[in-house]
């Protein structure tokens, strides 16, 4: 499976199991202005579980702090994916919203403070991709 493919297979059950989370907007202007944020994180060899359990942990936690919508988190199933890969998705307001979210994510001391003691000397994420979506207008969630 691609990653392009993994992304929309996502995407798809983001949207089915979390059908309530996108509702939650009711100003129209807001929902034409919202973004969902698809994370694809590759953990370095062996550290995959320590991602998890950063996320589990204290990652979750601190998004939400920030102003990021938790949509949900994905393990692939089917290798070589299964061994090294999360994936999930978060929605913010705007655009400009989730460029301020991470900016104050990344500057948060809570924040530095977990991924220095999870990492202890050694990186957890090898590479993060994003990718940004904007519902189309005749989406039912918005």
């Amino acid at each position: 499976m691609t990653r392009k493919t993994l992304h929309a297979t996502c995407l798809a059950a983001a949207l089915a199991a979390a059908g309530f989370w996108l509702g939650r907007t009711t100003s129209v202007e807001a929902q034409s202005k919202r973004v969902f944020e698809i994370r694809t994180y590759t953990a370095h060899e062996g550290k995959l579980e320590a991602l998890h359990a950063r996320f589990r942990n204290h990652t979750l936690k601190l998004f939400e702090k920030h102003g990021m919508t938790n949509i949900g988190y994905w393990k692939p199933a089917d290798e070589p994916l299964a061994k090294d890969t999360l994936i999930y998705i978060v929605s913010h307001p705007s655009r400009e919203a989730a460029k301020k979210a991470w900016d104050a994510f990344r500057a948060d001391p809570a924040w530095q403070k977990v991924r220095t003691e999870s990492e202890a000397g050694e990186a957890i994420v090898k590479k993060v991709e994003s990718v940004f979506l904007e519902a189309v207008d005749y989406s039912p969630m918005k």
